[in-house]
């Protein structure tokens, strides 16, 4: 087996993994990359009609500060206080860093980078670079990397390699050789994003899968994996359609089986002027949130979903009004916005060519003209709001391993849009600081080719079934089962699904198809087994989903009965923790790590800087 020794080893070349390897070889670490495909990933391949990136206000007059952002991060619910600090902390650094890579955030004549408000957000933090910002962001740190001369190897991850002492490698697949390959590594940094390949309905690019069933087979504990941010996307392409493909008032056209068409918002809303407030509502308020529902636009996706569980395709129709608008008629938000706008005339293509060409250019480029085609949509998966469980420098529960990006838990129920981008590049830069100043030994390479032959030999597979055909069902089953709606005998139907497949893994042939299935089929394991945990334990609906309840209460036009007594924030200091073992997830809540409150004195943090960096 061929063995590559390095003292650090980063999995993924999103914009997280990039950052980390570049933070570690500026700190004298000898570095490489791990990635399935240098040009896969979601920070390369995603994006919507204006994508966010949330930092530090650094423009216009509102007076903000580090502990004004971090109190507002861990306002969320569920977040751990050190991780909010120090995203808030290093938000300026990681912010500039990337603009003096060559990131086009916009600043003002004077450089201001005046900013907007995002969901959830207090003050104008939030700045884009257009609906490609995050791949922006990985091409200017892939180009740093290069650099760098930092290596990349093309291969699968399959298992994370420990000795008694923590991390020791990494166990991958080579596709092209069909072979193993091994690295020796002391710390190892996961940049995988996140469990992108367990849902059907989905906005992830198709070209990312996600790893998380990595640090969960290894055992690292994991947190908030109930909370999710859903949202309208379309299915082909896999874009989100936020912001101005809202608010320039696209028809929702439902199309049945035998192709009858009708624009099934207007069964529902009494008065055709509220119907089209709430879609240009969804423009900036895209995530699909509980507490929007009744009284809100995320009613919205609701109505959405409804159509497609009942075999309806659903569209969005660009090419005509669904009758004549007088823009008066609107709501206040909606009326101010498009009059400010110069945006009261014509079709929702021509309002949306007036609004933000790119937009319909992103399209465009994508081979679909909304000039001439509808667009299909559902509600999809966008971002998993919990992950891996991290310290306050993003390691793991297991020495040696870290995680950044989506793939770390550090977000809880409602995050302000955009604050990911920024949360992975926190992350990754204090996993390399620590690394940097206390990084591990390297195992004993005669005790380490033996242990990775012994994880080779386990993870062989020899039977006959194909595993690629099988990912599409479980797939479609977690989407209908355990997706924005949840209702527990679903959750407990798609669970013992999902085990059935898993004792049948071994009869399935091996390759990068068969490890994609078993890690889609872990994942979709801790998902379902934290939901039926949550429902069981808090048992209310909070967040970006909805449970039903046996004895709900009926509302006038939906069929669905929710417990629709919905606490935004219910339980919102406790955070859900477990731990997969042979026997399935072991479940545990502890209560929320406070902010911590330093009383610093400079010349203290000075002396412990010089010596150590203020690691510890």
């Amino acid at each position: 087996m061929k063995i590559i020794t390095v003292s650090a080893l980063v999995v993924g070349t999103g914009a997280a993994g990039y950052n980390a390897a570049c933070r570690l070889k500026q700190g004298g670490k000898e570095v490489a990359i791990v990635t399935e495909g240098v040009m896969d990933g979601t920070s390369r391949n995603t994006g919507s009609d204006k994508q966010t990136y949330y930092k530090l206000g650094l423009g216009g007059d509102a007076m903000d500060s580090v502990r004004a952002l971090a109190e507002n991060l861990f306002a969320g619910g569920c977040v751990d206080g050190d991780n909010a600090l120090c995203e808030a902390a290093l938000s300026t650094r990681c912010f500039l860093n990337l603009c003096e890579l060559g990131v086009p955030f916009p600043a003002n004549r004077y450089g201001e980078y005046v900013g907007y408000k995002t969901d959830h957000d207090p003050y104008a933090r939030a700045t884009s670079a257009g609906p490609l910002t995050s791949k922006f962001m990985t091409e200017a740190l892939e180009k740093e990397a290069k650099r760098l001369e930092i290596p990349v190897y093309e291969y699968y991850a399959v298992e994370v390699l420990q000795s008694d002492a923590g991390v020791c490698g990494l166990l991958c697949w080579d596709e092209k050789t069909r072979e193993f390959v091994a690295f020796r590594c002391a710390d190892l940094v996961l940049a995988t994003g996140g469990p992108a390949g367990v849902y059907a309905d989905s906005v992830y690019p198709k070209c990312h899968t996600g790893a998380s069933a990595l640090a969960f087979r290894a055992g690292a504990e994991f947190q908030n994996m109930t909370e999710w941010q859903y949202g309208l996307a379309s299915t082909e392409p896999r874009w989100n359609v936020s912001g101005t493909y809202m608010q320039v008032l696209p028809r929702f056209v439902s199309v049945d089986e035998a192709g009858a068409e009708r624009e099934f918002l207007l069964d529902y809303f009494a008065d055709p002027y509220e119907a089209l407030s709430m879609v240009f509502l969804k423009g900036y308020q895209w995530p699909f949130d509980s507490s929007k529902v009744m009284d809100g636009s995320s009613v919205i996706d609701l109505l959405v979903y409804r159509e497609t569980v009942q075999n309806r395709k659903v569209y969005l129709d660009y090419r005509a009004n669904s009758f004549p608008i007088d823009f008066d008629k609107l709501q206040p938000a909606a009326r101010e916005y498009l009059q400010a706008a110069g945006a009261c005339f014509g079709t929702p293509i021509e309002r949306l060519l007036h609004m933000n060409q790119p937009a319909y250019e992103l399209y465009l480029n994508k081979g679909v003209d909304l000039k001439r085609e509808m667009l299909p949509i559902a509600l999809c998966a966008q971002h998993n709001n919990g992950g891996i469980a991290v310290d306050l420098w993003w390691q793991t529960t297991i020495p040696g391993l870290f995680a950044c990006g989506e793939c770390a838990g550090t977000h809880g129920i409602a995050r302000p849009g955009g604050s990911a981008l920024n949360a992975g590049q926190v992350g990754s830069l204090r996993a390399a600081q620590y690394i940097c100043q206390k990084g591990r030994k390297l195992s004993d390479d005669a005790a380490f080719a033996a242990l990775a032959e012994k994880a080779a030999a386990e993870n062989t597979v020899a039977g006959a079934e194909r595993a690629e055909e099988k990912l599409a069902v479980c797939r479609r089953r977690m989407s209908d089962l355990g997706g924005a709606i949840r209702q527990q005998e679903k959750l407990e139907e798609a669970l013992q699904a999902v085990k059935m497949d898993l004792a049948q893994l071994p009869e399935l042939s091996g390759g990068i198809g068969y490890y994609r299935y078993r890690d889609a089929l872990i994942c979709q394991q801790v998902l379902l087994q934290s939901m039926l945990d949550y429902a069981k334990t808090v048992g209310v609906t909070r967040g970006s989903a909805l449970y039903y309840a046996e004895n709900g209460e009926k509302r006038d036009g939906l069929e669905e009965q929710f417990r629709f007594i919905c606490q935004p924030k219910a339980a919102a200091d406790q955070i859900q923790q477990g731990r997969l073992t042979e026997n399935g997830c072991v479940l545990t809540w502890r209560r929320a790590r406070p902010l911590p409150e330093e009383n610093d004195v400079f010349e203290t943090v000075w002396r412990n800087y010089r010596e150590n960096k203020n690691v510890y």
